[in-house]
């Protein structure tokens, strides 16, 4: 039997899968990024938001010296950093500065060819407004990261950690929804026949499990609750940490308190690798082998690497590949869950 032409004619799956796979590698190094700007104290070096005229970084002495002035007008200066050099304030500078020039590079990486392939009609029926919805969840990322970088500018001398949380996540909910649509139309391109998958019970549980540990990585990151112990399996001698549980309100405990989030983010992660590990046998079981091995291989490597970043006093690059490790599994986890809800039901 024939197979269906593809609606339009000129639609070009397979283009747009290498496409979609671009911009996800894209944001991945965006979240890596994210995270050593946060671990190196760099996020409020730069005071403004320009997202036009910001593509340029200071070229002379003089406009160096005027982005230092602007910067010594914060707190995290004025009580943090009395006394930073210019190179010094060069060395964080430019982590702003990349993270800010990822996200704009982002941007045109995923707006420019979407026009392009809308104006040549190569997007299939029903994935155009999902395209653009993507598109309008990543300037909206836009806004939120110059709103978490506004909390850290007037009294505190960082920014919120709930607001970082937000931020990161909302990169990873479109990170999961780049994957996704690509999976949708990868199987196009196999099979003109083929029907976007659904987004199963377990796989729904399986990734909100995962995000669950995500958010609590990021208030790990905002908090540098990391630190709070570098031991494990106990944290400073102890199995529970009962005086900080009850220091204070659970609610806020559970959000504010470093030595608790760490607690959480430790142990959450063994929920999190029981629901991904189902998700891996479910996902062998609908014919993807290889969406199981990448979920065990990533799940197991961040385990370790979360493991090691602990008992080694959270250095940089550990805690750089422990976060991009973690955008793995994520990966990993949604074409898991990909692969369950593309499953065929017998007639």
């Amino acid at each position: 039997m024939l197979r269906p032409p593809l609606d339009p004619p000129t639609a070009r799956p397979a283009a747009l899968v290498r496409w979609l796979h671009v911009v996800a590698a894209l944001i991945v190094a965006m979240v890596v990024v994210g995270g050593i700007t946060r671990l190196t104290e760099s996020g409020l070096s730069i005071t403004e938001w320009k997202p036009v005229t910001g593509a340029i970084p200071p070229l002379t002495e003089a406009q160096w010296m005027a982005e230092f002035a602007k910067y010594q007008r914060i707190p995290e200066y004025q009580q943090l950093n009395q006394g930073m050099t210019l190179a010094q304030f060069k060395g964080i500078f430019f982590w702003e500065y990349l993270h800010r020039l990822l996200g704009r590079v982002i941007g045109v990486a995923f707006a420019v060819p979407l026009a392009w392939f809308w104006v040549k009609k190569a997007i299939p029926r029903g994935y155009g407004w999902p395209l653009v919805g993507l598109l309008v969840l990543g300037g909206l990322q836009g806004a939120v990261g110059w709103w978490m970088v506004t909390s850290g500018l007037a009294e505190r001398t960082d920014v919120s950690h709930i607001r970082l949380a937000i931020h990161l996540n909302l990169a990873l909910i479109i990170l999961s929804g780049i994957v996704w649509v690509a999976g949708n139309l990868r199987a196009l391109a196999i099979d003109p026949m083929a029907r976007p998958a659904k987004l199963t019970r377990l796989g729904a549980v399986a990734i909100l499990l995962l995000f669950v540990q995500l958010f609590y990585g990021a208030l790990m990151a905002g908090l540098n609750a990391g630190l709070a112990a570098n031991d494990w399996p106990l944290m400073n001698g102890r199995v529970f940490p009962s005086a900080e549980f009850f220091a204070r309100s659970l609610p806020d405990a559970l959000i504010n308190d470093p030595y608790v989030v760490h607690f959480i983010h430790r142990w959450w992660a063994f929920v999190a690798f029981v629901g991904l590990m189902i998700l891996a046998r479910a996902a062998k079981r609908a014919g993807n082998r290889r969406a199981a091995v990448m979920i065990h291989a990533t799940v197991g490597t961040q385990i370790l690497l979360g493991i090691a970043t602990v008992v080694m006093g959270v250095p940089i690059w550990i805690a750089a590949l422990h976060q991009f490790v973690g955008a793995l599994v994520l990966i990993s986890a949604v074409n898991g869950a990909h692969a369950v809800g593309s499953v065929t039901p017998r007639k």
